[in-house]
């Protein structure tokens, strides 16, 4: 078990097919590998504003998902974002897409998962959508669920997990 009170190998075990495990490749970035929360989403092409947006509320111990599709094109979260992430209570964020400056992410207390890093800052140009449901890694996630993630990986349930 690790400090957070769950795995999610125990997870995935306990629930079976009532929960969804994200595919692999995700690498963990940030200070704290062991993240969970309520789900909120961005879907966001080459542009991080609705990002930026989504951060700069309370957190409230959420886990933000971004579906950047998957794009090699650009950053969609850098030391600033995570700042401000974990000032605001975020509990972590998970990119379905590229970070930057992970040796500075990697010093934040915020869990944070993505598939890699890329230098370039994205567009800032006010394009995606907030809390809609997104598809990716052969996962729905939609806002409300609840995300748990640890070095072994990341299970999606539709309610908490006790």
């Amino acid at each position: 078990m690790s400090n957070t009170g769950f795995t999610t190998t125990d997870i995935s075990d306990a629930l079976g097919d009532n929960a969804q495990v994200v595919a692999p490749g995700f690498n963990d970035f940030g200070k704290r590998r062991c993240f969970s929360g309520r789900i909120s989403t961005v879907s966001c092409p080459d542009d991080n504003s609705q990002v930026r947006a989504a951060l700069e509320t309370p957190g409230e111990e959420r886990v933000l998902v971004v579906d950047g599709n998957a794009s090699g094109n650009c950053a969609f979260l850098g030391d600033q974002l995570a700042v401000l992430a974990c000032e605001n209570g975020w509990s972590g964020v998970v990119i379905n897409g590229c970070i930057r400056d992970s040796e500075v992410v990697a010093t934040i207390a915020i869990g944070v998962k993505a598939l890699g890093t890329h230098p370039r800052k994205s567009l800032k140009r006010g394009l995606g959508e907030r809390d809609i449901p997104v598809r990716f890694a052969g996962v729905e996630f939609r806002a409300g669920d609840y995300l748990y993630a640890d070095p072994d990986g990341i299970v999606v349930t539709r309610s908490p997990v006790s």
